[in-house]
């Protein structure tokens, strides 16, 4: 067995294990976290029911963005759609034999890629030439956005210019999910893609990325608007008054 692979593997499990470890203790944190006032931002459903057909708008339509700024919202939505069908592609290398619906999206994967680089271009050139945004901007921001850049042209590189050996890297996939190592086919673009796949694995819990599970937490978009039918009591502020 090569050294490549056995440090690409040893790589992925450290990956994957502060991956699921840091959002494990992230989410814990959300959890645990008090909300001691009632602040929905308004106009705030009044029902639960309610809450969550709002946060089921936000998190698939992203009404609030549509509603702020339409230019964003167009470039945060080819993102973050593209995205979803680019990872929902990707399950290809992880399941034998591979589903149904997996193989229908196949095409559709492929060409989202597009769209999810031209929406993450979009976002990067926001914080260049509007001015507040620009401010706000840190160098962080734009290595985040770099980051993900680079993971996107690497893996159309794959699919467009110079093929790997998808055989090989599939059989390594599934060798690493039942420590059965495999040959990791040693091909420059797919171990520059391997390895900002793993960076991005390794900051995610500590990035402005965790808005994605952060959201669900937010008092602002989890709160019923009925301060008027149910005093609100925040839980340590409950054990108190015991």
């Amino acid at each position: 067995m090569s050294s490549l692979t056995i440090f690409f593997a040893l790589l992925f499990y450290l990956a994957t294990a502060l991956l699921v470890s840091g959002l494990a203790y992230k989410i814990y944190i959300y959890s645990r976290t008090p909300a001691p006032l009632k602040i929905p931002t308004m106009p705030a459903p009044t029902t639960t029911t309610g809450v969550v057909m709002r946060m089921g708008r936000e998190v698939v339509l992203f009404e609030s963005l549509f509603k702020s700024n339409k230019w964003i919202w167009i470039f945060g939505w080819m993102f973050h759609f593209g995205l979803l069908l680019v990872l929902l592609r990707h399950l290809r290398y992880f399941t034998e034999p591979v589903w149904g619906w997996v193989v229908l999206i196949q095409p559709f994967g492929k060409y989202a890629a597009f769209a999810m680089i031209a929406g993450l271009l979009g976002l990067w050139a926001r914080r260049f030439l509007v001015d507040r945004v620009r401010y706000i901007s840190t160098p962080s921001d734009h290595l985040m956005l770099a980051l993900l850049v680079g993971i996107g042209l690497t893996g159309m590189a794959m699919s467009f210019v110079v093929h790997t050996n998808i055989v090989g890297l599939k059989e390594f996939m599934l060798g690493l999910m039942v420590f059965d190592w495999q040959p990791l086919p040693a091909d420059p673009i797919l171990l520059a893609h391997l390895s900002l796949v793993a960076l991005l694995m390794i900051i995610f819990p500590i990035s402005k990325l965790l808005h994605a599970p952060g959201i669900f937490f937010s008092p602002t978009r989890n709160q019923a608007d009925n301060s008027r039918d149910t005093r609100h009591v925040a839980s340590w502020a409950a054990r108190l008054e015991k």
